[in-house]
């Protein structure tokens, strides 16, 4: 199976374009005003005009009102909600979207158990903990903590770059992998020639 790569936080409609051009499958907009990647609805608009066909766009909110998430459904064409708070199972799935479930990883975490309770997600994905932080910050995690057998697809978070892509999909096997901090020249700003390598790294996992 192939490896599919998610890039997230993006802010910039050119950086979008070449993301989706060197063959990644899904794109990341944060609706999250904490955030340095965060980006309005008139941005994300032109980010998903400007995106050529086939292109997933995912929407990322953590833990936000109903009616904001349903503003931003109403005007981005958005294919699939990646909620990356305390949310439950329920208020993911009243949105009528694909959803995914962002768990961040510690030794307490059961992801079989969340699976369970998440049963209709299209995916888990497993970030790095951080205290703070919800996602975006660059930190890794153990891959241990990972179950071999997992009710969803596994997509893997948490200081990807480069450098370690290719470990990842050979050691995870996961169904995605998730970058963001690890693909860019500063947080928002994503680098084209990071984007294709690690494309290529993941695709050199799949093949190993």
């Amino acid at each position: 199976m192939r490896t599919r790569v998610k890039i997230c936080g993006f802010t910039q409609v050119e950086q979008a374009v070449q993301a989706a051009k060197l063959g990644v499958d899904a794109i990341g907009l944060v609706f999250y005003p904490p955030s340095p990647r965060n980006i309005d609805i008139e941005q994300a608009q032109k980010i998903v005009r400007a995106l050529p066909a086939f292109t997933t766009v995912v929407a990322l909110f953590v833990n936000e009102q109903e009616a904001k998430i349903r503003e931003v459904l109403a005007n981005v064409a958005i294919d699939c909600i990646q909620f990356h708070g305390e949310e439950n199972a329920e208020n993911c799935r009243i949105y009528g979207k694909p959803y995914i479930k962002a768990l961040q990883v510690h030794a307490g975490v059961n992801i079989p158990e969340l699976a369970k309770q998440y049963y209709d997600a299209a995916g888990l994905l497993l970030d790095a903990y951080h205290p703070d932080a919800k996602g975006g910050t660059g930190q890794g995690f153990d891959w241990d903590l990972i179950p071999q057998q997992c009710d969803l697809p596994i997509i893997l978070a948490g200081g990807l770059s480069v450098e370690n892509a290719k470990q990842a999909v050979q050691t995870v096997r996961p169904y995605a992998l998730d970058v963001s901090s690890g693909v860019e020249i500063k947080k928002g700003f994503k680098d084209a020639a990071k984007m294709a390598a690690f494309i290529t790294q993941v695709n050199e996992g799949d093949r190993s």
